[in-house]
């Protein structure tokens, strides 16, 4: 079997009610995917975190050495791809690009063996996963105490037992929204917060001691993703556990989170860190470290699909006993009209809970009315 193409498709949503987080507003959605074909009509997709056109741009430089490669051999084509051009990216864009073609790739090798891509790299530690919400971002207008608790309220009632608040606003603001979040939804549902590395190190700290009393799951993205000095500082400062590393590349990149400990909760994208191949080897040496591993989910159906794939064999965060502790899944519940569209079976939760897909590789159909549909 040989790779014959190697195809990106630029997706392109504009939404009908903008949001902003701590650094930046949206009132568009993008998807950057990638499309392998090969000689025996096998096709494989996968997904890029970035800049959309940006990603497109590398994909497209990077297929071109894949054509009349053997896609079977992800592995070999990996650390070729990233060793012909690392001297130029060992993180970033390049990385992302080939996230996207990893993905792919291994798509081609589950429908090729007719299985899902977690059978073969050892098989399903669960066939389902807890979500939580990703949602509560700030709006054009309107009080947010009182949207957000309205938001969160139906997340409640929708059957989800965790969520995560954006903040990042202002110490003062973020705990006044944090304290009514956690009026609204009560104890028994987790709460988590992430500033998207809006603060520096005094800034987080205070906020962290302001609401460690409201029994937050994680603090995300407290500072840079730089700044490894002031991930220690603000661990060590905080009960609250610190989590991050969506802007982490590789094992080469987690290996210094981890050998530095940093974090208490890593979070590596699929469609960011390298793919399947090495979000794998993530986790794994997490594991070794004590460390718990939480993807970082954010993107369209392809992405889920990825991650949940990858979350069938994420360990437990805890050693092997009669309840341990699972990782969970990141639901975006913001507006992404391309998100479920591009799907012919939309990936949704039942109560919270989202079944690890089945099918072939990914175990996703793609619906190619919607690609042209949103075509940028």
């Amino acid at each position: 079997m040989k790779i014959t193409e190697v195809n990106t498709h630029l997706l392109s949503a504009k939404l009908s009610t903008p949001f902003s987080y701590s650094r930046a507003r949206y009132d568009t959605r993008t998807a950057m995917l990638v499309e392998i074909v090969t000689d025996e009509g096998i096709i494989g997709w996968g997904e890029c975190y970035g800049p959309a056109r940006l990603t497109r741009a590398v994909v497209e430089e990077l297929g071109a050495m894949l054509t009349g490669n053997d896609p079977l051999r992800s592995e070999f084509l990996w650390q070729e791809l990233y060793a012909r051009l690392r001297d130029h990216g060992q993180k970033g864009l390049l990385v992302q690009g080939l996230s996207g073609i990893d993905i792919a790739l291994w798509d081609i090798r589950g429908k090729y063996f007719n299985v899902p891509a977690y059978q073969l790299l050892g098989g399903a530690m669960r066939t389902e996963v807890q979500a939580y919400a990703t949602g509560l971002y700030r709006r054009d207008s309107g009080d947010p105490l009182s949207y957000l608790c309205e938001e969160a309220a139906e997340y409640v009632e929708q059957g989800f037992r965790a969520m995560k608040l954006k903040v990042g606003f202002g110490v003062a603001q973020d705990v006044a929204v944090t304290r009514a979040i956690r009026e609204t939804i009560g104890p028994e549902v987790a709460l988590m917060i992430d500033a998207n590395h809006a603060y520096d190190t005094v800034a987080a700290i205070q906020l962290g001691r302001k609401v460690e009393e409201l029994d937050i799951g994680w603090f995300e993205e407290p500072v840079p993703p730089e700044d490894l000095a002031g991930y220690r500082a603000v661990k060590a400062a905080l009960s609250i556990p610190v989590a991050g590393g969506e802007c982490e590349f590789t094992r080469l990149g987690f290996r210094d989170v981890l050998a530095t400990h940093a974090m208490d909760i890593i979070q590596p994208d699929i469609c960011a860190a390298g793919g399947l191949s090495e979000c794998k080897k993530i986790s794994d040496m997490a594991l070794a470290f004590g460390v718990r591993t939480n993807p970082h989910v954010w993107g369209s159906g392809i992405g889920i699909a990825a991650s949940l794939q990858w979350m069938a064999m994420v360990p437990t965060h805890t050693p092997t006993s009669l309840s341990p502790t699972q990782p969970l899944l990141e639901f975006d519940q913001t507006e992404h009209p391309i998100r479920q569209a591009i799907l012919q079976a939309p990936i949704t939760h039942q109560q919270g809970w989202v079944q690890i897909p089945e099918g072939p590789g990914l175990g996703i159909e793609i619906n190619r009315d919607a690609l042209n549909f949103y075509r940028a």
